[in-house]
């Protein structure tokens, strides 16, 4: 997708927005952030997963931090391998209180795989959020309590965006999709509004 110059042309491009956004920036993962998102079903993906350009922000207790990073993944079959790139929001915060859970566009087979019995938690006062949107967890009365009103309308305006969580953790993104570097601050902003709403009010 790259070669090497338009490579570093982003890295300084990022490394010089995670400035602007008072972040600290690693071009590496020298943090050891690969290691929080391995229970997160995006990055279970294929094989030669690697994170890259990584904006940081961790709050002075140690509560909150905030990443904005690109990933990498490679899909093999039948002797044919393609590497998909894509932009990820992460936060930890102990003002989370999340259930193991995923949401994501809806498309035509996940439609096939719910009448097949395929998990699909819909909400028969929010018809069109149930239309366009997958969700699934475990813990579904967790799930339903969690959804509020405003969380939906949050993802009808923000159609194309993925959401997984589990505890104090946190990622928003778009599948396969690299975020440009002029759109990183409205992501941060983004992914910022979205914790405002799932935030507990009574922390772990």
């Amino acid at each position: 997708m790259f070669n090497a110059q338009k490579k570093k042309e982003r890295t300084e491009h990022l490394r010089g927005i995670a400035g602007d956004l008072g972040m600290d920036f690693q071009e590496k993962d020298e943090w050891g952030t690969k290691a929080l998102l391995k229970g997160f079903n995006l990055f279970r993906k294929g094989h030669s997963r690697k994170i890259t350009n990584i904006l940081q922000k961790t709050s002075g207790l140690l509560e909150e931090k905030i990443c904005i990073m690109d990933y990498q993944y490679t899909i093999t079959a039948n002797n044919y391998s393609k590497t998909f790139y894509q932009t990820a929001f992460f936060l930890q915060s102990k003002q989370l209180a999340l259930p193991e859970m995923l949401l994501k566009p809806e498309h035509f087979f996940h439609k096939i795989g719910a009448w097949l019995g395929m998990q699909d938690i819909d909400f028969a006062e929010q018809p069109e959020f149930s239309e366009k949107f997958l969700l699934q967890g475990d813990d579904e009365p967790r799930i339903r309590q969690l959804m509020k009103e405003e969380i939906m309308r949050f993802f009808l305006v923000e159609r194309e965006w993925c959401m997984e969580s589990v505890g104090y953790f946190l990622i928003f993104y778009k599948e396969k999709s690299l975020a440009p570097p002029a759109y990183i601050k409205t992501l941060y902003q983004k992914g910022l509004s979205l914790y405002e709403h799932l935030k507990s009010d009574e922390p772990w």
